[in-house]
């Protein structure tokens, strides 16, 4: 079955440097669209990057806009979330999602496999 599992997760100081990566089996990976949304506690599940089957398009959130950036490798079946400039606002559960389409799209419910999560605080 599809498996995606997320890595990475821990604690950043405001202003550093943290990357997220997404282990992707169980499907033809190279297929796929992907993206990376987030959740915090009580709150709605908010969409933060997606990238396309062939990782030339891509689109973000716009609290994200310009501080993150997506990638892929379907060489090895990963994807990936830079996250520059953190700040206590982006402190959430971050989850890798895929579909069964190619294109991008910030919509949850366009995916149809998620992941387990993985945690990020923003913390001095």
């Amino acid at each position: 079955q599809v498996q995606l599992v997320e890595s990475g997760g821990g604690s950043v100081q405001p202003g550093g440097s943290l990357r997220l990566s997404c282990s992707a089996s169980g499907l033809t990976f190279s297929r796929h669209g992907m993206a990376w949304f987030r959740q915090a506690p009580g709150k709605e599940r908010e969409f933060v990057a997606t990238i396309n089957y062939r990782g030339d398009d891509s689109d973000y959130g716009p609290s994200v806009k310009g501080r993150f950036t997506v990638t892929r490798d379907n060489a090895n079946d990963m994807m990936y979330l830079q996250m520059t400039s953190p700040t206590s606002e982006d402190s959430e559960v971050y989850y890798c999602a895929g579909m069964v389409g190619t294109w991008i799209s910030a919509a949850a419910g366009h995916y149809d496999y998620w992941g387990q999560g993985t945690q990020v605080t923003v913390s001095s």
